[in-house]
Protein backbone atom coordinates (compact mmCIF):
# COMPACT_ATOMS: atom_id res chain seq x y z
CA UNK A 1 0.00 0.00 0.00
CA UNK A 2 2.86 2.38 0.84
CA UNK A 3 6.42 2.38 -0.46
CA UNK A 4 8.80 1.16 2.23
CA UNK A 5 11.15 4.12 1.78
CA UNK A 6 8.23 6.44 2.54
CA UNK A 7 7.37 4.39 5.63
CA UNK A 8 10.93 4.80 6.92
CA UNK A 9 10.88 8.56 6.35
CA UNK A 10 7.52 8.92 8.09
CA UNK A 11 8.66 6.99 11.15
CA UNK A 12 11.90 8.97 11.28
CA UNK A 13 9.92 12.18 11.17
CA UNK A 14 7.65 10.95 13.98
CA UNK A 15 10.63 10.44 16.31
CA UNK A 16 12.62 13.51 15.30
CA UNK A 17 11.68 15.42 18.45
CA UNK A 18 12.87 12.66 20.78
CA UNK A 19 9.93 10.24 21.02
CA UNK A 20 10.96 6.72 21.98
CA UNK A 21 8.56 4.78 19.78
CA UNK A 22 6.53 5.32 16.64
CA UNK A 23 4.24 3.02 14.70
CA UNK A 24 2.45 3.22 11.36
CA UNK A 25 -0.70 1.19 10.74
CA UNK A 26 -2.21 1.22 7.24
CA UNK A 27 -5.34 -0.55 6.02
CA UNK A 28 -7.29 -0.85 2.81
CA UNK A 29 -10.71 -2.45 3.29
CA UNK A 30 -13.32 -3.38 0.68
CA UNK A 31 -16.71 -4.61 1.84
CA UNK A 32 -20.12 -5.69 0.59
CA UNK A 33 -23.38 -5.99 2.48
CA UNK A 34 -26.88 -7.02 1.49
CA UNK A 35 -30.09 -7.36 3.46
CA UNK A 36 -33.49 -8.96 2.93
CA UNK A 37 -36.62 -8.24 4.93
CA UNK A 38 -40.10 -9.69 4.44
CA UNK A 39 -39.17 -11.21 1.09
CA UNK A 40 -37.68 -8.03 -0.37
CA UNK A 41 -34.06 -7.11 -0.91
CA UNK A 42 -33.69 -3.90 1.07
CA UNK A 43 -30.18 -2.89 0.08
CA UNK A 44 -26.95 -4.00 -1.54
CA UNK A 45 -23.98 -1.84 -0.63
CA UNK A 46 -20.32 -1.88 -1.50
CA UNK A 47 -17.66 0.30 0.02
CA UNK A 48 -14.00 0.96 0.38
CA UNK A 49 -12.16 2.59 3.26
CA UNK A 50 -8.45 3.11 3.53
CA UNK A 51 -6.17 5.18 5.66
CA UNK A 52 -3.23 5.29 8.03
CA UNK A 53 -2.92 5.77 11.79
CA UNK A 54 0.35 6.89 13.35
CA UNK A 55 1.13 6.39 17.02
CA UNK A 56 3.99 8.17 18.81
CA UNK A 57 5.00 7.48 22.41
CA UNK A 58 7.14 9.78 24.51
CA UNK A 59 7.42 8.75 28.14
CA UNK A 60 3.95 8.13 29.47
CA UNK A 61 2.26 10.17 26.75
CA UNK A 62 0.84 8.74 23.53
CA UNK A 63 0.01 10.84 20.50
CA UNK A 64 -2.13 9.45 17.71
CA UNK A 65 -3.14 10.87 14.35
CA UNK A 66 -4.86 9.30 11.38
CA UNK A 67 -5.44 10.31 7.78
CA UNK A 68 -7.03 9.04 4.59
CA UNK A 69 -4.32 10.85 2.62
CA UNK A 70 -1.74 8.19 1.75
CA UNK A 71 0.59 10.60 -0.06
CA UNK A 72 3.96 11.26 1.54
CA UNK A 73 3.05 14.85 2.51
CA UNK A 74 -0.19 13.59 4.07
CA UNK A 75 1.62 10.91 6.06
CA UNK A 76 4.31 13.30 7.21
CA UNK A 77 1.66 15.74 8.41
CA UNK A 78 0.00 12.97 10.44
CA UNK A 79 3.35 11.95 11.90
CA UNK A 80 4.09 15.51 12.95
CA UNK A 81 0.64 15.84 14.53
CA UNK A 82 1.06 12.62 16.50
CA UNK A 83 4.55 13.66 17.64
CA UNK A 84 3.25 17.04 18.77
CA UNK A 85 0.44 15.36 20.71
CA UNK A 86 3.01 13.17 22.46
CA UNK A 87 4.93 16.31 23.46
CA UNK A 88 8.23 14.74 22.54
CA UNK A 89 11.45 16.68 23.11
CA UNK A 90 15.20 16.41 22.86
CA UNK A 91 15.68 17.14 19.19
CA UNK A 92 17.61 15.13 16.67
CA UNK A 93 16.49 12.55 14.14
CA UNK A 94 16.25 8.82 14.44
CA UNK A 95 17.04 6.65 11.43
CA UNK A 96 14.72 3.67 11.14
CA UNK A 97 15.84 0.46 9.45
CA UNK A 98 12.91 -1.83 8.70
CA UNK A 99 13.13 -5.62 8.48
CA UNK A 100 10.68 -8.02 6.86
CA UNK A 101 8.96 -7.55 3.53
CA UNK A 102 5.47 -6.55 4.69
CA UNK A 103 3.80 -9.09 2.43
CA UNK A 104 0.32 -10.28 3.47
CA UNK A 105 0.06 -13.48 5.50
CA UNK A 106 -3.41 -14.34 4.18
CA UNK A 107 -4.27 -18.04 4.35
CA UNK A 108 -5.36 -19.64 1.06
CA UNK A 109 -8.74 -18.35 -0.13
CA UNK A 110 -10.44 -20.21 -2.93
CA UNK A 111 -12.90 -17.56 -4.13
CA UNK A 112 -12.47 -13.99 -2.94
CA UNK A 113 -15.96 -12.73 -2.02
CA UNK A 114 -15.61 -9.26 -3.56
CA UNK A 115 -15.12 -10.98 -6.92
CA UNK A 116 -18.49 -12.77 -6.63
CA UNK A 117 -21.42 -11.07 -8.36
CA UNK A 118 -24.02 -9.16 -6.39
CA UNK A 119 -26.66 -11.32 -8.07
CA UNK A 120 -25.19 -14.44 -6.45
CA UNK A 121 -25.30 -12.82 -3.02
CA UNK A 122 -28.91 -11.73 -3.52
CA UNK A 123 -29.84 -15.26 -4.62
CA UNK A 124 -28.28 -16.61 -1.43
CA UNK A 125 -30.56 -14.41 0.68
CA UNK A 126 -33.60 -15.42 -1.34
CA UNK A 127 -32.85 -19.11 -0.75
CA UNK A 128 -32.58 -18.42 2.96
CA UNK A 129 -35.95 -16.66 2.95
CA UNK A 130 -37.64 -19.56 1.18
CA UNK A 131 -36.07 -22.16 3.48
CA UNK A 132 -37.06 -20.30 6.64
CA UNK A 133 -40.67 -19.92 5.51
CA UNK A 134 -40.92 -23.57 4.48
CA UNK A 135 -40.72 -24.76 8.10
CA UNK A 136 -44.34 -23.89 8.89
CA UNK A 137 -47.20 -21.42 8.45
CA UNK A 138 -46.34 -19.93 11.83
CA UNK A 139 -43.40 -18.10 10.26
CA UNK A 140 -44.68 -14.64 9.37
CA UNK A 141 -41.48 -12.70 8.85
CA UNK A 142 -37.91 -13.45 7.83
CA UNK A 143 -34.93 -11.11 7.80
CA UNK A 144 -31.49 -12.04 6.51
CA UNK A 145 -28.21 -10.24 6.12
CA UNK A 146 -25.01 -10.99 4.23
CA UNK A 147 -21.63 -9.30 4.52
CA UNK A 148 -18.08 -9.83 3.33
CA UNK A 149 -14.86 -7.90 3.60
CA UNK A 150 -11.28 -8.04 2.42
CA UNK A 151 -8.81 -5.99 4.40
CA UNK A 152 -5.12 -5.51 3.65
CA UNK A 153 -2.98 -4.33 6.54
CA UNK A 154 0.56 -3.00 6.80
CA UNK A 155 2.23 -2.36 10.17
CA UNK A 156 5.69 -0.85 10.74
CA UNK A 157 7.38 0.59 13.80
CA UNK A 158 10.65 2.01 15.01
CA UNK A 159 11.71 -1.31 16.53
CA UNK A 160 12.27 -2.38 12.93
CA UNK A 161 9.05 -4.37 12.54
CA UNK A 162 7.41 -4.53 9.12
CA UNK A 163 4.52 -6.93 8.68
CA UNK A 164 1.46 -7.37 6.50
CA UNK A 165 -1.80 -9.30 6.55
CA UNK A 166 -4.82 -9.85 4.37
CA UNK A 167 -8.05 -10.73 6.16
CA UNK A 168 -11.04 -12.12 4.26
CA UNK A 169 -14.34 -12.58 6.11
CA UNK A 170 -17.83 -13.80 5.21
CA UNK A 171 -20.84 -13.30 7.48
CA UNK A 172 -24.46 -14.47 7.29
CA UNK A 173 -27.36 -13.80 9.69
CA UNK A 174 -31.00 -14.90 9.64
CA UNK A 175 -33.90 -14.22 11.99
CA UNK A 176 -37.41 -15.65 11.78
CA UNK A 177 -40.58 -14.51 13.54
CA UNK A 178 -43.31 -17.01 14.41
CA UNK A 179 -46.86 -16.00 15.36
CA UNK A 180 -49.15 -18.09 17.56
CA UNK A 181 -51.73 -17.98 20.31
CA UNK A 182 -49.14 -16.77 22.84
CA UNK A 183 -47.89 -13.94 20.63
CA UNK A 184 -44.77 -13.59 18.50
CA UNK A 185 -41.42 -15.28 19.07
CA UNK A 186 -38.09 -14.86 17.29
CA UNK A 187 -35.37 -17.32 16.31
CA UNK A 188 -31.89 -16.31 15.22
CA UNK A 189 -28.89 -18.06 13.66
CA UNK A 190 -25.62 -16.82 12.19
CA UNK A 191 -22.35 -17.99 10.72
CA UNK A 192 -19.12 -16.14 10.10
CA UNK A 193 -15.67 -17.29 9.00
CA UNK A 194 -12.32 -15.96 7.86
CA UNK A 195 -12.54 -17.63 4.49
CA UNK A 196 -13.78 -17.08 0.95
CA UNK A 197 -17.02 -17.76 -0.90
CA UNK A 198 -16.16 -21.46 -0.91
CA UNK A 199 -17.60 -21.66 2.62
CA UNK A 200 -21.00 -22.03 0.98
CA UNK A 201 -19.86 -25.31 -0.58
CA UNK A 202 -19.70 -26.83 2.91
CA UNK A 203 -22.19 -24.82 5.00
CA UNK A 204 -25.86 -25.54 4.31
CA UNK A 205 -27.41 -22.09 4.58
CA UNK A 206 -30.92 -23.47 4.14
CA UNK A 207 -30.41 -25.65 7.23
CA UNK A 208 -29.30 -22.53 9.10
CA UNK A 209 -32.49 -20.76 8.04
CA UNK A 210 -34.70 -23.69 9.01
CA UNK A 211 -33.02 -23.83 12.42
CA UNK A 212 -33.90 -20.17 13.05
CA UNK A 213 -37.53 -20.92 12.19
CA UNK A 214 -37.59 -24.05 14.34
CA UNK A 215 -36.30 -22.05 17.26
CA UNK A 216 -39.01 -19.41 16.82
CA UNK A 217 -41.83 -21.97 16.49
CA UNK A 218 -40.62 -23.96 19.51
CA UNK A 219 -40.74 -20.82 21.65
CA UNK A 220 -44.45 -20.37 20.85
CA UNK A 221 -45.21 -23.15 23.35
CA UNK A 222 -42.67 -21.94 25.91
CA UNK A 223 -43.57 -21.65 29.57
CA UNK A 224 -42.21 -18.99 31.93
CA UNK A 225 -38.65 -19.64 33.03
CA UNK A 226 -38.17 -20.52 36.69
CA UNK A 227 -36.63 -18.05 39.10
CA UNK A 228 -34.01 -18.83 41.69
CA UNK A 229 -30.64 -20.55 41.97
CA UNK A 230 -30.47 -23.74 39.91
CA UNK A 231 -28.01 -26.00 38.12
CA UNK A 232 -27.61 -24.78 34.54
CA UNK A 233 -26.43 -26.93 31.64
CA UNK A 234 -25.09 -24.94 28.69
CA UNK A 235 -25.02 -26.60 25.26
CA UNK A 236 -21.73 -26.82 23.39
CA UNK A 237 -20.80 -23.79 21.32
CA UNK A 238 -23.60 -21.67 22.73
CA UNK A 239 -22.02 -20.51 25.97
CA UNK A 240 -18.57 -19.35 24.90
CA UNK A 241 -19.77 -15.75 25.09
CA UNK A 242 -20.21 -16.24 28.84
CA UNK A 243 -16.50 -16.98 29.22
CA UNK A 244 -15.59 -14.18 26.84
CA UNK A 245 -17.44 -11.66 28.97
CA UNK A 246 -17.32 -13.13 32.46
CA UNK A 247 -13.59 -13.89 32.59
CA UNK A 248 -11.94 -13.13 29.24
CA UNK A 249 -12.00 -9.35 29.63
CA UNK A 250 -10.68 -9.72 33.18
CA UNK A 251 -7.60 -11.45 31.75
CA UNK A 252 -6.65 -8.54 29.48
CA UNK A 253 -3.42 -7.04 30.81
CA UNK A 254 -4.46 -3.39 30.47
CA UNK A 255 -7.47 -3.91 32.75
CA UNK A 256 -5.29 -5.91 35.14
CA UNK A 257 -2.73 -3.08 35.31
CA UNK A 258 -5.46 -0.53 36.01
CA UNK A 259 -6.82 -2.61 38.86
CA UNK A 260 -10.06 -2.96 36.90
CA UNK A 261 -9.94 -6.77 36.85
CA UNK A 262 -11.04 -9.22 39.49
CA UNK A 263 -8.10 -11.41 38.37
CA UNK A 264 -5.38 -8.85 39.17
CA UNK A 265 -2.56 -10.38 41.20
CA UNK A 266 -3.89 -13.94 40.88
CA UNK A 267 -1.36 -15.41 38.46
CA UNK A 268 -0.43 -18.92 39.61
CA UNK A 269 -3.52 -19.23 41.78
CA UNK A 270 -6.48 -21.59 41.45
CA UNK A 271 -9.25 -19.42 39.99
CA UNK A 272 -11.50 -22.06 38.42
CA UNK A 273 -12.59 -25.65 38.70
CA UNK A 274 -9.68 -28.02 37.92
CA UNK A 275 -11.82 -29.15 34.97
CA UNK A 276 -11.35 -25.80 33.22
CA UNK A 277 -8.63 -24.90 30.73
CA UNK A 278 -9.26 -21.57 29.00
CA UNK A 279 -7.44 -20.62 25.80
CA UNK A 280 -7.29 -17.58 23.52
CA UNK A 281 -6.08 -18.54 20.05
CA UNK A 282 -5.88 -16.18 17.09
CA UNK A 283 -4.51 -18.88 14.77
CA UNK A 284 -7.58 -21.19 14.54
CA UNK A 285 -8.20 -21.85 10.83
CA UNK A 286 -11.35 -20.18 9.55
CA UNK A 287 -12.68 -18.84 12.85
CA UNK A 288 -14.16 -15.35 13.14
CA UNK A 289 -11.48 -13.95 15.44
CA UNK A 290 -8.54 -15.38 13.48
CA UNK A 291 -5.75 -13.08 12.24
CA UNK A 292 -2.35 -13.63 10.65
CA UNK A 293 -0.94 -10.78 12.72
CA UNK A 294 -2.53 -8.60 15.37
CA UNK A 295 -3.04 -4.90 14.70
CA UNK A 296 0.42 -4.07 16.03
CA UNK A 297 2.12 -6.42 13.56
CA UNK A 298 2.87 -9.35 15.87
CA UNK A 299 1.98 -12.92 15.00
CA UNK A 300 -1.12 -14.22 16.70
CA UNK A 301 -0.67 -17.35 18.80
CA UNK A 302 -2.29 -19.83 21.12
CA UNK A 303 -2.29 -18.46 24.67
CA UNK A 304 -3.30 -20.73 27.56
CA UNK A 305 -4.82 -18.39 30.14
CA UNK A 306 -6.13 -20.89 32.69
CA UNK A 307 -4.65 -24.40 32.90
CA UNK A 308 -6.53 -27.01 34.95
CA UNK A 309 -8.11 -24.20 36.97
CA UNK A 310 -4.85 -22.26 37.58
CA UNK A 311 -4.42 -18.77 36.12
CA UNK A 312 -1.26 -19.07 34.02
CA UNK A 313 -1.15 -15.89 31.93
CA UNK A 314 -2.83 -12.70 30.79
CA UNK A 315 -3.28 -11.33 27.27
CA UNK A 316 -0.94 -8.51 26.19
CA UNK A 317 -0.57 -5.88 23.53
CA UNK A 318 2.82 -4.61 22.40
CA UNK A 319 3.08 -1.60 24.69
CA UNK A 320 1.99 -3.42 27.84
CA UNK A 321 4.35 -6.34 27.15
CA UNK A 322 7.18 -3.92 26.33
CA UNK A 323 6.77 -2.23 29.71
CA UNK A 324 6.73 -5.56 31.53
CA UNK A 325 9.72 -7.00 29.66
CA UNK A 326 7.92 -9.90 28.01
CA UNK A 327 6.96 -10.95 24.51
CA UNK A 328 3.64 -9.74 23.10
CA UNK A 329 0.88 -12.37 22.97
CA UNK A 330 -0.63 -11.17 19.68
CA UNK A 331 -3.63 -9.52 21.33
CA UNK A 332 -3.17 -5.88 20.25
CA UNK A 333 -6.28 -5.03 18.24
CA UNK A 334 -8.08 -1.99 16.87
CA UNK A 335 -11.36 -1.40 15.04
CA UNK A 336 -9.74 0.54 12.20
CA UNK A 337 -6.90 2.88 11.33
CA UNK A 338 -8.85 5.61 13.15
CA UNK A 339 -8.39 3.85 16.50
CA UNK A 340 -5.56 3.15 18.92
CA UNK A 341 -4.82 -0.53 19.55
CA UNK A 342 -5.59 -2.09 22.91
CA UNK A 343 -5.55 -5.55 24.48
CA UNK A 344 -8.37 -7.64 23.03
CA UNK A 345 -9.36 -11.29 22.70
CA UNK A 346 -9.36 -13.25 19.42
CA UNK A 347 -10.96 -16.74 19.70
CA UNK A 348 -11.54 -17.58 23.37
CA UNK A 349 -12.74 -21.01 24.45
CA UNK A 350 -12.81 -23.75 27.09
CA UNK A 351 -11.21 -27.07 26.13
CA UNK A 352 -12.98 -30.44 26.16
CA UNK A 353 -13.64 -32.40 29.30
CA UNK A 354 -14.42 -36.11 29.58
CA UNK A 355 -18.17 -36.28 30.31
CA UNK A 356 -20.74 -37.49 27.81
CA UNK A 357 -23.20 -34.61 27.22
CA UNK A 358 -26.15 -36.96 27.73
CA UNK A 359 -24.75 -37.93 31.11
CA UNK A 360 -24.55 -34.27 32.14
CA UNK A 361 -28.28 -33.83 31.52
CA UNK A 362 -29.13 -37.19 33.12
CA UNK A 363 -27.22 -36.19 36.26
CA UNK A 364 -29.30 -33.02 36.65
CA UNK A 365 -32.54 -33.69 38.51
CA UNK A 366 -34.00 -30.19 38.18
CA UNK A 367 -32.44 -27.30 36.31
CA UNK A 368 -32.25 -25.30 33.10
CA UNK A 369 -30.75 -26.34 29.77
CA UNK A 370 -29.50 -23.37 27.75
CA UNK A 371 -29.32 -24.12 24.03
CA UNK A 372 -28.42 -20.55 23.08
CA UNK A 373 -27.19 -17.62 25.13
CA UNK A 374 -27.92 -14.06 24.10
CA UNK A 375 -26.03 -10.88 24.79
CA UNK A 376 -24.72 -9.87 28.16
CA UNK A 377 -22.60 -7.50 30.17
CA UNK A 378 -19.99 -7.81 32.90
CA UNK A 379 -18.34 -5.63 35.50
CA UNK A 380 -14.68 -6.62 35.04
CA UNK A 381 -13.69 -5.23 38.44
CA UNK A 382 -16.11 -7.52 40.30
CA UNK A 383 -16.84 -10.25 37.73
CA UNK A 384 -20.61 -9.81 38.11
CA UNK A 385 -22.53 -10.48 34.88
CA UNK A 386 -25.99 -10.71 33.32
CA UNK A 387 -26.77 -12.76 30.19
CA UNK A 388 -29.96 -13.38 28.27
CA UNK A 389 -31.20 -16.86 27.38
CA UNK A 390 -32.59 -16.87 23.85
CA UNK A 391 -33.33 -20.60 23.73
CA UNK A 392 -33.67 -22.63 26.93
CA UNK A 393 -35.52 -25.66 28.30
CA UNK A 394 -36.46 -27.06 31.66
CA UNK A 395 -34.61 -30.13 32.93
CA UNK A 396 -36.83 -32.46 34.95
CA UNK A 397 -35.74 -35.81 36.37
CA UNK A 398 -32.64 -35.82 34.15
CA UNK A 399 -34.54 -35.08 30.93
CA UNK A 400 -34.88 -31.99 28.76
CA UNK A 401 -38.60 -31.13 28.71
CA UNK A 402 -40.51 -27.85 28.22
CA UNK A 403 -39.14 -24.88 26.29
CA UNK A 404 -38.80 -21.73 28.37
CA UNK A 405 -39.50 -18.11 27.59
CA UNK A 406 -36.60 -15.71 27.44
CA UNK A 407 -34.98 -15.02 30.80
CA UNK A 408 -31.67 -13.96 32.30
CA UNK A 409 -28.73 -15.67 33.93
CA UNK A 410 -26.93 -13.65 36.58
CA UNK A 411 -23.81 -14.57 38.47
CA UNK A 412 -20.18 -13.87 39.14
CA UNK A 413 -17.46 -14.90 36.67
CA UNK A 414 -14.91 -16.28 39.15
CA UNK A 415 -17.65 -18.10 41.02
CA UNK A 416 -19.02 -19.64 37.81
CA UNK A 417 -15.56 -20.90 36.91
CA UNK A 418 -15.32 -22.58 40.30
CA UNK A 419 -18.86 -24.01 40.07
CA UNK A 420 -18.36 -25.92 36.80
CA UNK A 421 -18.74 -29.50 38.02
CA UNK A 422 -19.23 -31.41 34.73
CA UNK A 423 -17.52 -30.76 31.37
CA UNK A 424 -18.47 -32.51 28.13
CA UNK A 425 -16.33 -34.01 25.40
CA UNK A 426 -18.21 -32.33 22.52
CA UNK A 427 -16.34 -29.03 22.02
CA UNK A 428 -17.74 -26.64 19.41
CA UNK A 429 -17.18 -23.03 18.47
CA UNK A 430 -20.18 -20.72 18.49
CA UNK A 431 -21.31 -18.09 16.04
CA UNK A 432 -19.44 -14.92 15.08
CA UNK A 433 -19.30 -12.13 17.64
CA UNK A 434 -18.34 -8.48 17.89
CA UNK A 435 -16.51 -7.52 21.06
CA UNK A 436 -17.05 -4.00 22.31
CA UNK A 437 -14.49 -2.23 24.49
CA UNK A 438 -13.90 1.49 24.99
CA UNK A 439 -16.10 2.31 22.02
CA UNK A 440 -14.36 -0.07 19.61
CA UNK A 441 -15.75 -3.27 18.09
CA UNK A 442 -13.64 -6.13 16.70
CA UNK A 443 -14.58 -9.61 15.40
CA UNK A 444 -14.13 -12.43 17.92
CA UNK A 445 -14.96 -16.11 18.26
CA UNK A 446 -15.77 -18.21 21.31
CA UNK A 447 -16.74 -21.76 22.17
CA UNK A 448 -16.94 -24.52 24.74
CA UNK A 449 -18.14 -28.10 25.24
CA UNK A 450 -21.45 -28.83 26.96
CA UNK A 451 -20.99 -28.08 30.66
CA UNK A 452 -22.86 -27.78 33.90
CA UNK A 453 -22.64 -24.91 36.37
CA UNK A 454 -23.76 -26.24 39.74
CA UNK A 455 -25.56 -23.04 40.70
CA UNK A 456 -26.60 -19.98 38.70
CA UNK A 457 -29.34 -17.46 39.35
CA UNK A 458 -32.10 -17.78 36.76
CA UNK A 459 -34.21 -14.66 36.35
CA UNK A 460 -37.49 -16.03 35.09
CA UNK A 461 -41.09 -15.08 35.89
CA UNK A 462 -42.39 -18.44 37.14
CA UNK A 463 -43.12 -18.74 40.84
Amino acid sequence: MIDHDIVERVLSSATRTGAEFAELYAEDKRSTSASLDDGRIEQVNTGRDRGVGIRVIAGDTTGYAYTADLSEPGLLAAAEAAAAAARGGGGGARIVSLTGDGRPTRPPVGRVPDEISKAAKVELLQRIDEAARSVGPEIVQVAAGYGDSRKRVLVANTDGLLAGDEQVRVLLRVSAVADGDTGMQTGFQSMGHTTGWEIFDTVDVTALAREASRQAITKLSARPAPSGTLPVVIEHGSGGVLFHEACGHGLEADLVAKGASVYAGQSGQLVASPLVTLVDDGTMPGEWGTLGIDDEGHSTQRNVLIQDGVLTDYMYDHIRSRREGRAPSGNGRRQSYQHLPMVRMTNTFVLDGTDDPADIVAATDHGVYVAKLGGGSVNTATGDFVFGMTEAYLIENGRITSPLRDGNLTGNGPQVLRDIDMLGNDFAMGGPGTCGKDGQGVPVGDGQPTLRVAALTVGGTAA
